[in-house]
């Protein structure tokens, strides 16, 4: 029996990933052939760590995700810098910009998103492109003319106060840039946290030089000058970053006749209208999925490596339980389920702490005595015990309060690394086991650095760093003596 011909475009995270999944199932390539088609130029990458790309607290090589000889290690046909030009499902071949015609049995849509530049005049010049002195955040090319065009102590604007924006205004602000950040809604990442959490963040941002534009828009941007604000303010800005939002990748769908809404609509088995095309990650629309982060995607790739190889034909995405985390440095904050819940609604139990002058807050959300949602901002323990009990659906302890100043255990937690199970998942923005790290451990990488260098743990956010630690010294007592094998980086 021939090995099934399956073509994935798009060599992000979530390509990469379904590659490493297919090949971890199936090493030899009997089942699946596999052909991996990527438009930028370089390997894959991780973009949960581009902001400590520009921080500089890593550099590009740093948050690649395969090395160069990958690709042949893994019996991959990997064209990277190459486009897709035409899909036709009728006949199970796609067109490449270069002219070439490759065939499938099996197409997965990889494809991603794009970053959303709002209509402000100016922004873009006549070709549809950033104009001079203006920047989007979203892949390491655009990571590099940032730090290209950002003159040294420079003012810079950050269009967008979600997630990304204020990672960038953070690695910018670090790097001695006086950084302002204009959001047009009234509290800072409004789709992850509620009011009070957003003003507390303000104020933490401010005390590390990023002021803060609230109910704001930018209406006209002047090169060399700055904006022209909806309040009819101005600002000055030599550089104006973009990170107003992103929108799927769906041109290649759309024009091949599959159903699109928001994304490529697609089901549990992750199939499109057409049952021979598959689409995973952002560009993907699925029931159970919050669009924007990489979980879903990976746990998306796991499904459909069962499925593709005949692993596990039982496979079904029924969507992630998504915990968000701030990268950025000195900034420590997570949330996570229901957070828009008021403490008045009849069915839950809702918990509120605020320190405003000490930059800390946290909210709880219960339902049946089980962690339905939370904030928690400049609690670093609380987060990690409250996303403990969420990812395991555990009781919570009945001291509330103890449980928002991080000095409560859920019940049965393991008291110490050997408890864990191999399956828990010690690093959330690498998806980094204890699993993977007693692998890396074997494979010869010693220390919290060896882990974190062979595996990426702690390298995304760091709130995993203590814990990596831990598990680095109950390796060293209960196998110090063993041999290390010449180590090699781990794909993460």
């Amino acid at each position: 029996m021939s090995a099934s011909q399956v073509v994935v475009v798009g060599y992000g995270m979530a390509g990469a990933r379904l590659a490493e999944e297919v090949r971890r199932r199936d090493p030899e390539g009997a089942r699946v052939a596999l052909t991996v088609i990527g438009a930028e130029d370089h390997p894959a990458y991780n973009r949960v760590l581009l902001s400590s790309v520009l921080a500089g607290s890593l550099s590009p090589e740093a948050v690649r995700l395969h090395d160069d000889g990958w690709a042949d290690r893994q019996r991959v046909d990997l064209r990277t810098g190459t486009a897709v030009r035409r899909i036709d499902v009728g006949s199970r071949k796609l067109e490449l910009a270069d002219g070439a015609v490759l065939g499938y049995d099996v197409l997965v849509l990889a494809t991603g998103s794009r970053a959303w530049v709002p209509p402000t005049d100016g922004l873009l010049d006549g070709t549809g492109t950033p104009a001079d002195g203006v920047a989007v955040f979203r892949t390491l090319d655009d990571c590099r003319r940032i730090l290209t065009r950002a003159r040294a102590g420079a003012p810079v604007a950050v269009l967008g106060g979600g997630l990304l924006g204020l990672e960038a205004a953070r690695g910018l602000a670090g790097r001695g840039h006086p950084v302002t950040v204009i959001h047009p809604v009234g509290h800072l990442m409004e789709r992850q946290l509620d009011a009070g959490c957003g003003r507390v963040l303000a104020r933490t941002l401010a005390r590390l030089g990023i002021a803060v534009r609230l109910n704001v828009t930018a209406q006209r941007y002047a090169p060399g000058r700055g904006l022209v604000l909806s309040d009819g303010g101005e600002l000055p800005a030599e550089l104006v970053v973009v990170s107003a939002g992103v929108r799927a990748e769906t041109g290649l769908a759309t024009a091949a006749g599959l159903a699109v809404d928001r994304g490529v609509l697609v089901d549990d088995e992750l199939r499109t209208s057409d049952p021979q095309v598959r689409a995973i990650g952002d560009c993907a629309q699925h029931a159970g999925t919050v669009g924007g982060l990489v979980q879903p995607a990976w746990d998306q790739a796991a499904v459909l490596a069962d499925l593709l190889t005949g692993a596990d034909p039982a496979a079904r995405y029924r969507g992630t339980p998504v915990v968000t985390r701030l990268k950025a440095r000195d900034v420590d904050l997570a949330a996570l389920g229901e957070v828009h819940v008021d403490v008045d609604e009849p069915d839950a139990e809702v918990l509120c702490l605020q320190d405003p002058a000490r930059g800390r807050y946290a909210k709880l959300v219960l339902r049946d005595e089980r962690v339905a949602g939370a904030i928690v901002l400049g609690a670093p323990d609380a987060a990690a015990t409250i996303t403990q009990l969420y990812d395991a659906g555990t009781p919570a302890p009945s001291d509330r309060l103890a449980l928002l100043l991080g000095r409560a255990l859920p019940s049965g937690a393991p008291t110490s690394p050997a408890d864990l199970p191999a399956s828990a998942v010690v690093c959330r923005c690498n998806t980094v086991s204890k699993g993977q790290l007693m692998t890396a451990w074997r494979a010869g990488a010693r220390g919290a650095s060896g882990l974190a260098a062979a595996t990426r743990a702690s390298t995304g956010c760091g709130g995993c760093a203590e814990s990596l630690q831990g598990i680095a010294d109950w390796l060293a007592r209960v196998d110090p003596d063993e041999e290390p094998a010449v180590p090699r980086p781990a794909v993460s």
